[in-house]
């Protein structure tokens, strides 16, 4: 095992270069072994991808561990009570939970939530995907960002929770704010944002599950209320957290593969001349550009229980980094992996996770991915870009600041 503590590590977090191009670095710590102890935020990182995959699967791990043990009995410091809404809202979503609470919700949540609720909203997505892109394309370009790539996953989400066309503009600026604590080290203006946005999300999704037991409809917050099994219900705060993640994970995936998708797009024009001229099925290159430019690139686990990687005994209380574009970059698993090849079809990528909390709106996501990349491809063919992006600060979640493009 190898100890990364010196600020001359390859792996840093907190460096814009590192966030611009982290492959270097990720192959420097797959070439350097199995698992690494990073200091700066006291974590194991685990690069490859036979180990990311097993240990998502892993019940020895989880999102959390209070489902067995208090924070005292873990050898953790409780969260600041300042950081309560915040962390009840975290702490009861889907993505969060373990042991029979999670499957109890997960049953729940996909009982409302199902692949025939995903089908019906296919011709919103394509129509809408077509509406932002001509859009673009009468304005002559634009941010490909803020026109196309975030406004279509966010319209579609809260057509699903039944959020008015009018409080739309609620929802991004809600979850930008909440998701910046999965970064690895939040600092307190980071956390002031995130318990804001989740006092002020928690009370608007209240009031919209209150009217909705009044007056149910054909909204995802209806069938979440009217979900049962066996005499279960979700609680009020369960469809709140629920609704907050749907928001989060939803559009997150969406939104940074779509705009990193088609910066990988412009800088391998043979690629993309291969994608235009139909030579490469869209869904397949869609799972070539979630693996060769992941949108999440890190997601941990508390170790529950002591485990062994490469030799290396990681105790109960430890935390592990287990790092998705590291592992869907591995040589040991993917050929050639840095060469970016729209039509790989043996691609295993963890993109979405892997395990019981594999993503349950990967569906969605490949919907509107699919209708993006389509309708770019066919209404904006002379697509390109107008000037170098930059990337955003955070790394967990990893995406440009903005992609202007002209058409």
């Amino acid at each position: 095992m190898e100890t990364l503590s010196d600020p001359s590590s390859p792996f840093d977090p907190s460096s814009a270069r590192f966030v611009a191009d982290p492959y270097p670095a990720y192959a420097a710590l797959r070439e350097a072994g199995r698992v690494h102890w990073f200091a700066p935020t006291g974590q194991y990182l685990v690069p490859h991808h036979a180990d990311v995959s097993a240990l998502l699967r892993d019940r020895r791990l989880g999102r959390t561990y209070l489902h067995r043990f208090t924070h005292e009995e873990f050898g953790r410091t409780p969260p600041p009570a300042a950081l309560e809404p915040f962390t009840t809202l975290d702490g009861h979503g889907l993505l969060d939970l373990e042991g029979a609470d999670h499957t109890r919700v997960r049953r729940l949540v996909a009982k409302a939530f199902t692949p025939r609720t995903v089908e019906r909203l296919g011709p919103f997505v394509h129509r809408l995907a077509d509406e932002l892109v001509d859009g673009l394309v009468a304005d002559g370009g634009g941010d490909l960002l803020t026109r196309v790539a975030e406004p279509l996953p966010v319209a579609v989400i809260a057509r699903m929770l039944g959020v008015p066309p009018g409080d739309r503009h609620l929802l991004r600026p809600w979850s930008a704010a909440i998701c910046g604590m999965y970064e690895p080290a939040p600092d307190e203006e980071t956390a002031r944002r995130a318990v804001a946005a989740s006092v002020e999300f928690s009370a608007y999704l209240r009031e919209l599950i209150a009217r909705r037991r009044a007056e149910p409809g054909g909204d995802l917050v209806s069938a979440l209320i009217a979900a049962h099994d066996e005499g279960d219900r979700l609680t009020e705060q369960e469809m709140v957290s629920t609704c907050v993640l749907l928001l989060n994970a939803g559009h997150e995936a969406t939104v940074n593969t779509a705009v990193n998708g088609w910066w990988t797009l412009f800088r391998h024009p043979e690629q993309l001349a291969a994608l235009r001229a139909g030579r490469v099925p869209l869904p397949t290159a869609v799972e070539e550009l979630l693996r060769y430019d992941t949108p999440l690139q890190m997601f941990t686990r508390w170790v529950l229980d002591d485990i062994e990687i490469g030799g290396t005994t990681v105790e109960r209380g430890s935390r592990v980094a287990l790092l998705f574009g590291s592992a869907n970059r591995d040589p040991a698993r993917f050929a050639d992996p840095d060469r970016l090849d729209l039509g790989r079809t043996d691609n295993p990528h963890v993109g979405f996770g892997a395990g019981i909390h594999y993503c349950l709106g990967a569906p969605l996501a490949r919907l509107e991915l699919s209708a993006v990349f389509g309708a770019l491809l066919r209404r904006a063919p002379g697509l390109r870009p107008a000037a170098e992006p930059e990337w955003r600060p955070g790394y967990v979640i990893r995406g440009l600041k903005e992609l202007p493009v002209t058409v």
